[in-house]
């Protein structure tokens, strides 16, 4: 992997994501911040119905938009995390790691979570 990829992959949060609409099947470009947790990619939202992630769920493959420290459109897969403990350990850690408290609760139930798989 190109060493500057790499870098922002591990220090970004913001990028852009190109989804396939699950109705329209028309491309969407959605800016997203993503999270790192020790080499594993995660992209979460606040707590709710998101378009983006229905996309995802109905068309995983995606492109993931490197656009702060790097520049990079990455081939990428959606993977939902839906096992509730594997959530709530994932959604521990992104939240220690941002700046400000959420409902940690409120989060695990009812945020869209994603594991991205580059390919």
């Amino acid at each position: 992997m190109d060493p500057q990829v790499a870098k922002a992959l591990e220090q970004d949060r913001t990028i852009d994501i190109t989804t396939v609409g699950r109705k329209s099947g028309q491309t969407r470009r959605t800016e997203i911040w993503f999270h790192n947790l020790d080499g594993q990619l995660f992209i979460t939202g606040f707590p709710g119905t998101r378009d983006w992630y229905a996309n995802l769920v109905a068309h995983p493959g995606f492109t993931f938009h490197l656009k702060e420290s790097a520049q990079a459109d990455l081939p990428a897969l959606a993977k939902p995390v839906l096992d509730n403990a594997q959530r709530r350990e994932i959604m521990t850690a992104i939240h220690g790691k941002l700046e400000w408290s959420r409902d940690l609760e409120e989060w695990v139930a009812d945020s869209p979570l994603i594991e991205v798989e580059l390919t």
